[in-house]
């Protein structure tokens, strides 16, 4: 797979996490935790409790990680829609668009792949976000040994089969709407623009995490139950325990923070990833 491909989605991932992170905490935490009567509660009690770096908990693995993760997010999904179209990124630029099913399909892939190196660096960072102390884990190398120690190797892969069912269809709904949106804003034979490359990333990530929340706050529920949280036997489980006893309103926790959150992390990761695709491979005159 080619190179520059994979250092532009990891150059523009790190971008997009960094301006999401401190509402990604709220956001966890609204969802593992019942504490909490809503996001003005949570900010509130989190910053009496811990002040600005409470907010910013967990940042920095994710930081050093989402390179690799948002790497290979772009990258499969290039290399995907290639093979599926038979064509190259110069010829798509060209005019020759690639249809709705392939490009949801090479999401799909993406979002499969990218599953085996996200789900223990997810959990990692849901942990830290998690906790409103420091008594479990000092960082996150005390929290990779903590688990390893206590939970073993499959322990790092708790809540995976929940990330799998909420990244592999998104992925494919990720980059759907913004090709399409894209391609709305552009006039025909041109170059997108920095508002059509914006506004079509800020759509994905809002109509993506309004498709992925529900399995998100499962997978945020599974993944703190092996540190100090609710033990649930698996999916199933956790969506029936949460519908029973906080109705069908528990699986949208977290939904307007997410699509807050999405549009300004997904807009500037995606204007990212596009400026140094053009830097890399400048347009054929």
């Amino acid at each position: 797979m080619p190179l520059l491909e994979f250092l532009a989605g990891s150059i523009s991932g790190a971008l997009g996490l960094a301006v999401g992170h401190p509402v990604d905490t709220v956001k966890v935490r609204l969802q593992a935790h019942s504490a909490y009567k809503g996001i003005f509660h949570c900010i509130a009690k989190t910053y009496s409790a811990e002040g600005l770096h409470g907010f910013f908990k967990g940042m920095a693995f994710p930081v050093m990680t989402t390179g690799i993760n948002n790497s290979i997010v772009f990258g499969s999904y290039s290399n995907a829609l290639d093979y599926l179209t038979q064509s190259q990124r110069s010829d798509r630029n060209q005019g020759k668009e690639p249809s709705a099913a392939h490009v949801f399909a090479a999401g799909c892939f993406s979002g499969f792949v990218q599953v085996f190196v996200c789900a223990p660096i997810d959990l990692v960072k849901v942990r830290l976000q998690g906790q409103t102390t420091t008594a479990r884990y000092r960082g996150p190398v005390h929290c990779v040994a903590t688990i390893l120690k206590e939970e073993g190797p499959r322990g790092l892969f708790r809540g995976g089969m929940a990330l799998a069912m909420r990244d592999i269809p998104c992925y494919g709904l990720y980059f759907l709407p913004y090709e399409v949106t894209r391609k709305a804003l552009t006039e025909s034979g041109k170059e997108p623009g920095t508002f059509a490359i914006l506004m079509a990333g800020g759509v994905a990530g809002v109509v993506t995490w309004a498709f992925a929340t529900p399995m998100d706050v499962v997978k945020a529920r599974l993944q703190m139950s092996g540190a100090g949280g609710r033990e649930y036997s698996g999916v199933l489980h956790c969506m029936r325990v949460s519908f029973r006893e906080e109705g069908v309103r528990v699986f949208f926790k977290g939904l307007t923070l997410n699509s807050l959150r999405a549009f300004p992390v997904n807009a500037v990761t995606f204007l990212t990833y596009e400026s140094l695709m053009k830097l890399f491979y400048p347009p054929k005159r």
